[in-house]
């Protein structure tokens, strides 16, 4: 993990004071302020509930009751309704009449065309039509899984980035506010020493300034929040008005695969690439259907009759159907089975390359944002802590003046806040590589 990067753990005060209580140390966003406000905030930082939002039971409630996944289970269940249906035989017919007399089932004796009678007929594809069908239902059902699991992995994947999204913006706020109770506390020494002849108008104008591009920071930090709230409590079908638990700190997970790994779990575990594989052995199966369409389908009848003053009579018919129509028909039937089968061909092959595009977009994205938090916690948070240091005790002496001051303090706020970002970025990335590959990487 990389909460709080090695090697910056340890405070390191200056030990330095400009009449407020200002030292600063070495740590990520460990520029503090030990006078009664900071107290303060400190005081109701620690009596804030201790409870924090788990990423695990966010899943686990999101895997429950997510509509996007329940919907997509109920549409695989449903096509599998289908497969038996798809093998059935078609239903047989029962014909029951009488010919002669207005009464029902009565005869006219001495005419000899008065008859009763009842017929019944099955219907029977030829062989090997059933069969195909329910292969091809098989099929679709089988694809509409890779989609259950697709929206599955999505909902997954949404959840992660909504989270460290969340688990960004709360922490940039708490450097943020921390920090804001010291520039003021700065703001209020300037203007003190103003009043008092010793200072410049100029050094409280650009404390006011900065305290307002700070509320700035805050306001659209805070708005953001509520944005990844939302969009948490949504994808956990809630109220998007429902408030959560801080977050656990965030830290930034190890990646151990190479882009060659990923790029081989993604074309093995892909669910676009696995979906548009079924469908393409739907399609074969469908061009080998159309092919036997030129088959000719049959059914069977029986035949009962009663006529008056003759014998009862029975019979038995087979007819066939003859596909004297089959250029515009069966033929047709072939040429459109074929032509689906090409195109979901080159849907897979589309979808195998753009699935090495997005495996290394994430993967550019990972490893950038891996080598800047390095390099926010090894060289530019330390280098403008030391230098926010020297122009304390600079302004202490008079070697430098109030702006100088402000800008190092401003520059290493927005470079603490930075590596936050870049360990959320690190960790988005991850979690938008997880659906592609089908590997948990984010836990």
């Amino acid at each position: 993990g990389a909460g709080a990067p090695r090697g910056l753990v340890q405070p390191r005060p200056v030990g330095v004071d400009v009449g407020g209580g200002l030292t600063t140390d070495r740590r990520i966003g460990a520029v503090s302020f030990t006078g009664s406000a900071a107290v303060g905030h400190q005081i109701a930082r620690d009596a804030a509930p201790t409870k924090v939002l788990r990423l695990d039971e966010l899943l686990t409630e999101a895997l429950r009751v997510n509509p996007e996944i329940q919907a997509a289970a109920r549409h695989v269940d449903a096509l599998r309704a289908r497969v038996p249906q798809a093998k059935a035989l078609p239903d047989p017919s029962v014909t029951v009449g009488w010919l002669g007399e207005p009464i029902p089932f009565d005869v006219r004796d001495n005419f000899p065309p008065s008859y009763r009678g009842f017929s019944a007929t099955q219907g029977f594809p030829f062989p090997g039509k059933l069969k195909l069908r329910g292969k091809i239902a098989d099929r679709d059902s089988q694809a509409a899984w890779w989609e259950y699991e697709a929206a599955r992995r999505r909902v997954v994947s949404e959840v992660k980035v909504a989270y460290f999204q969340y688990a960004y913006f709360h922490k940039a706020l708490e450097i943020i506010d921390n920090n804001r109770v010291l520039l003021e506390r700065l703001t209020k020494i300037a203007e003190t020493r103003y009043e008092g002849g010793k200072g410049l108008q100029q050094d409280v104008l650009k404390g006011q300034v900065e305290l307002s591009r700070i509320l700035e920071q805050i306001t659209i930090l805070s708005e953001e929040e509520q944005t990844a709230v939302a969009r948490i409590n949504t994808l956990l079908n809630r109220d998007p008005q429902t408030p959560l638990a801080p977050p656990s700190p965030l830290e930034q997970t190890k990646l151990t695969y190479s882009i060659e790994d990923l790029y081989r779990l993604a074309h093995a575990n892909d669910t676009g690439i696995a979906r548009d594989q079924k469908v393409i052995e739907r399609d074969e199966d469908a061009l080998t259907l159309a092919g036997k369409s030129y088959d000719p389908d049959f059914s069977v009848s029986y035949m009962y009759q009663q006529r008056p003053s003759l014998p009862d009579t029975q019979g038995l018919f087979v007819t066939l159907n003859i596909p004297v129509f089959y250029k515009s028909k069966q033929r047709q039937q072939v040429v459109e089975a074929s032509r689906n089968l090409m195109s979901d061909r080159s849907v897979r092959a589309d979808r195998q390359t753009t699935v090495n595009y997005l495996v290394k977009q994430q993967f550019i994205a990972a490893r950038q944002a891996s080598k800047l938090a390095v390099l926010y916690s090894q060289a530019i948070v330390p280098q403008s802590s030391q230098t926010l240091e020297s122009s304390v005790l600079a302004y202490q002496t008079g070697k430098a003046d109030f702006l100088t001051m402000i800008d190092n303090f401003m520059n290493l706020l927005d470079f603490q806040v930075n590596y936050y970002r870049q360990i959320s970025d690190y960790q988005i990335a991850l979690a938008r590589l997880e659906p592609l590959v089908g590997v948990e990487m984010v836990k």
